[in-house]
């Protein structure tokens, strides 16, 4: 049994739910994202709440219970007040900045600039050169863009040098050490 698919769902104010038979359509103040629900799966709206459960018990209708309960809740995150995720650049030269609002320009060691284009309904922010902030309404597409950045250039063990999440804790290596003679 899935002890996350038994919660409910709160609605928050100024979110709106539409369920059509296998979809479900979250509307917010500025974005739509529509999700679309397997057939063991029901969803039904009570009061502000939406409530996830199974039409008929099999391995595979518990595997996806937990799975579309967590997948509505982040849609409800992120069309009421959006999703964001924070990278930080380390490393002597290593920079970012914004060629435009479609495209990304991260110099981070090799002999070019890196560019990357922004995806539709992402929004990158640049602050002080070294932190990367990605925002948008769906979580999915905010975590792959931020884990494509960070693919770049991941951090090296021993020196630090690389893109890191904000926050995030890279355990370091000695390295060699001077040999000691006995």
């Amino acid at each position: 049994m899935s002890r996350i698919g038994k919660k409910p769902i709160l609605i928050p104010p100024g979110v709106e739910v539409k369920i059509e038979d296998q979809r479900v359509i979250i509307e917010g103040s500025e974005n739509k994202v529509s999700q679309k629900i397997p057939e063991e799966i029901l969803v039904k709206k009570e009061d502000n709440k939406i409530i996830v459960s199974i039409k008929r018990k099999s391995q595979k209708s518990s595997a996806l219970w937990g799975l579309t309960r967590v997948l509505l809740q982040n849609h409800i995150i992120g069309v009421s007040s959006g999703i964001e995720k924070k990278l930080e650049i380390q490393g002597v030269g290593y920079r970012a900045s914004m060629e435009n609002e479609k495209i990304l320009k991260l110099e981070l060691g090799f002999s070019h600039p890196v560019k990357i284009e922004i995806p539709a309904g992402i929004k990158v922010s640049i602050a002080k050169e070294s932190l990367i902030s990605v925002f948008g309404f769906d979580k999915q597409k905010v975590g792959e863009f931020a884990a494509k950045i960070k693919k770049l250039k991941p951090v090296e063990p021993y020196k630090g040098k690389g893109i890191r999440y904000f926050g995030e804790i890279v355990r370091r290596k000695v390295g060699k050490k001077a040999g000691t003679v006995k």
